[in-house]
């Protein structure tokens, strides 16, 4: 926002007090001092202590420890009035009489409607609260405040639970130390880590985030830089809690706790839906080399995270590339190739696994590959020493890809009369020696059929 936006803003919020008082309270002038226009209009204006009443009555109102019935007119400015304030003002102005204006006991009937209103008062700001929270969900036509009663309000919000939005301070500071905080819950307590879940979008929630990440008061006060703690940002609610839940990682001891949290510093907070794993920096760091390091105890607790986003995307093909990089590839360097087909789907029609990084990690394609009967693409780059025969089992196979794995010398016979497959690249491995087989088809089948891309 630009500053003289801004400005503007704090201006028109310091004076919209002013201008509900001088249209809806009564004046402090006696009778006799008020001008005829005054006095017509006074027959329709509340006392001061009512209108602070309504003021206080309306959850989005901001009185900032402002004392409103002993503040001052400098102390009244920093007063935030609620947007439902003028509602409120008019409920309590039109409140329902059996008598008409000007009958007799028309003025005595009115005075004990409105003391009733105010007596009935306690209630309101609970409904406020929920209108608030849950209007979206309400038909169009019922989201105007100013289009509803008191009485009406109460009817529709009648379906919603109001629950806690935020913490109480003794609720912190035991949080601090059991990591129980509302609007999350501690799905996994071990020797070393303790792992909580914030899963939702209500402001709860949302409180919740804020709590854990320390309110983005950033790394060097004890807390964190995520995103999602900032109070006045709106990446939680708007981005991240939609997607899925979100998983604040605590060790149970640390050398450095947060100046406003209480909590540990070295904390870490994860999201298996965006493919965020971040440190208290708010930078990525490597989940797998964690869990396959200090924080092996959560290995098995976060195996069914990592399995639900496995057969995301159109469903038919699957993509690695490097073990450790997005969920499958952590999934692949955490439990291995046989865990991961065990939960995929067999109609995938492409798998390719590539380890661009050189670093020589080898994996074993288990068994299990026969399963996908419509795969029609099979590639494997710098990551297996060897393919079993299962391979061929693939009945829908067209090209197989063996690049660059200098530790691959054999392949199967069988691969060189699977019916549907028409090309191998083995490019790159320079160790493979071709079978017998394979030229055996060669003599075969059409030339130019049959590519061998190894020019060894």
């Amino acid at each position: 926002m630009k500053f003289s936006n801004l400005l503007r803003s704090i201006i028109l919020e310091a004076s919209r007090l002013e201008v509900l008082m001088d249209k809806f309270v009564k004046s402090n002038k006696k009778g006799d001092t008020l001008s005829p226009e005054e006095k017509a209009s006074e027959g329709n204006k509340i006392p001061k202590e009512v209108f602070f009443e309504l003021i206080k009555a309306d959850p989005t109102s901001r009185l900032n420890n402002v004392e409103l019935e002993t503040a001052s007119k400098d102390d009244l400015q920093r007063v935030k009035v609620g947007s439902y304030v003028p509602w409120l003002i008019k409920q309590y102005l039109n409140v329902s009489t059996e008598r008409n204006v000007g009958e007799r006991g028309y003025e005595q009937e009115l005075k004990a409607a409105r003391d009733l209103f105010m007596e009935d008062l306690f209630k309101v700001p609970d409904e406020l609260m929920k209108f608030e929270r849950f209007k979206g969900r309400l038909p169009a036509e019922q989201r105007d405040i100013n289009k509803l009663s008191l009485s009406d309000l109460v009817i529709l919000m009648g379906e919603f639970k109001l629950e806690k939005t935020k913490g109480s301070k003794e609720e912190k500071k035991s949080a601090a130390q059991t990591f129980e905080y509302p609007g999350s819950e501690v799905v996994f307590r071990g020797s070393q880590w303790t792992v909580v879940k914030i899963e939702g979008c209500d402001r709860i929630n949302k409180d919740a985030a804020i709590f854990f990440g320390g309110s983005m008061l950033k790394p060097e006060k004890g807390e964190t830089s995520w995103c999602t703690s900032g109070p006045g940002l709106s990446y939680f609610e708007n981005t991240y809690c939609k997607k899925g839940p979100l998983y604040v990682i605590l060790p149970n001891t640390d050398t450095r706790y947060g100046e406003v949290s209480g909590l540990p510093a070295n904390r870490y907070q994860i999201q298996f839906a965006s493919d965020q794993f971040m440190d208290k920096f708010d930078h990525r760091f490597n989940f797998t080399e964690k869990l396959n390091g200090d924080m092996s105890e959560l290995k098995e607790f976060f195996k069914p995270e990592f399995a639900k986003g496995l057969t995301s995307g159109d469903g038919e093909s699957l993509n690695i590339e490097g073990f450790g990089r997005g969920v499958v590839g952590q999934f692949v360097g955490l439990y291995g190739l046989d865990e991961l087909f065990e939960n995929l789907p067999a109609t995938l029609t492409e798998i390719s696994i590539s380890n661009p990084e050189k670093n020589n990690i080898i994996i074993s394609i288990p068994p299990s590959i026969g399963k996908f009967k419509n795969l029609n693409n099979l590639s494997l780059s710098n990551c297996v020493s060897e393919v079993p025969k299962e391979v061929c089992e693939l009945e829908n196979l067209e090209f197989l890809g063996l690049m660059n794995n200098t530790q691959l010398t054999t392949i199967p016979d069988c691969i060189a009369f699977m019916d549907r497959l028409y090309f191998v690249n083995v490019d790159g491995s320079t160790n493979l020696k071709m079978p017998s087989a394979f030229q055996e088809r060669w003599d075969q089948i059409d030339e130019g059929m049959w590519e061998n891309t190894n020019e060894g």
